[in-house]
């Protein structure tokens, strides 16, 4: 049987999974709409496969690297979910401070990818720690459908609040140099514009593909931003011009970038969306920031 590539797939079916993975559609819905699209070799179960995460394969920065130290911690979070499970990844041959990254999930919970991402974090130099807000509803679940569910019965502002509670356990903590940035996808691009809302001495915020506060939020940024869009994600992106002008009113230090023919989704390496060439680009820019306004 001929193998799936990504040039098999329409962009109705991208568009389509975005839905789902978004909760616009129940899992009901998307099999049935998915199944519209499969024809000849491109069979539901082989589309089903293809489109949905592959997190076995797609470790980038295994968890006995040698390179870093990287351990589950638990921390407080007495205005969000109390008590908060999180990775936290650092290089494993330093003796200096180390500027802080808080990673922040989607909406599923602290999977494989991000935990992934939170030591590749550590590789390139920081001390990262990576919650992971299920933590209260027993944690992420194993799988990103039932992770999804979970999130759901969760507040969001309730969710803000534990990963602002790791910005300052980070801050404290005796490896950092109290520097501290955040950098999420997806609800966690959320996350970070909301961080950089509430928490005047945060030094970076990295938002991808994410919501942007509302106008009464925005106003009270002083946060430099950085902020990566996809190109193809016109949910998210119709919300940028309203935020742009906010932050070119109050002079807020801020660039963004749209990475043209990308969708939404496109730094996350476990799926089809993902999209290596502006991956790269982007995490470039994104570390570059980090140590430049991280010293």
């Amino acid at each position: 049987m001929k193998k799936i590539t990504k040039e098999d797939i329409s962009q109705e079916i991208f568009d389509l999974y975005d839905d789902y993975a978004h909760n616009k559609i129940e899992r009901r819905q998307f099999i049935e709409k998915l199944s519209v699209f499969a024809i000849g070799t491109l069979t539901l179960p082989s589309l089903l496969s293809f489109i949905t995460p592959d997190y076995v394969n797609s470790i980038t920065i295994h968890p006995d690297d040698p390179r870093i130290d990287s351990n589950y911690i638990t921390y407080d979070s007495p205005k969000g979910g109390g008590k908060i499970k999180g990775l936290l990844s650092k290089p494993s041959k330093t003796n200096k401070k180390l500027p802080g990254v808080i990673v922040v999930h989607e909406n599923r919970g602290l999977n494989p990818y991000i935990e992934d991402v939170g030591r590749r974090t550590a590789v390139d130099g920081f001390i990262s720690l990576a919650p992971d807000a299920l933590t209260p509803l027993g944690g992420y679940p194993g799988n990103d459908d039932e992770g999804r569910e979970l999130q759901k019965k969760r507040d969001r502002y309730e969710m803000l609040e534990d990963f602002i509670a790791a910005y300052h356990y980070l801050k404290n903590h005796p490896d950092c140099n109290g520097h501290i940035g955040v950098v999420g996808f997806c609800f966690g691009g959320w996350i970070a514009n909301l961080m950089a809302v509430k928490i005047p001495t945060l030094n970076a915020a990295v938002p991808f593909y994410g919501g942007q506060p509302t106008a009464e939020e925005a106003e009270q940024i002083k946060t430099p931003l950085l902020l990566q869009y996809a190109g193809l994600d016109t949910r998210v992106n119709e919300g940028w011009p309203a935020f742009e002008a906010i932050l070119n009113k109050n002079k807020v230090p801020h660039t963004a970038y749209f990475y043209n023919n990308v969708n939404h989704g496109f730094h996350n390496n476990t799926t089809p969306r993902y999209d290596e060439k502006a991956t790269t680009l982007a995490w470039t820019r994104t570390i570059d920031f980090f140590k430049e306004k991280l010293k």
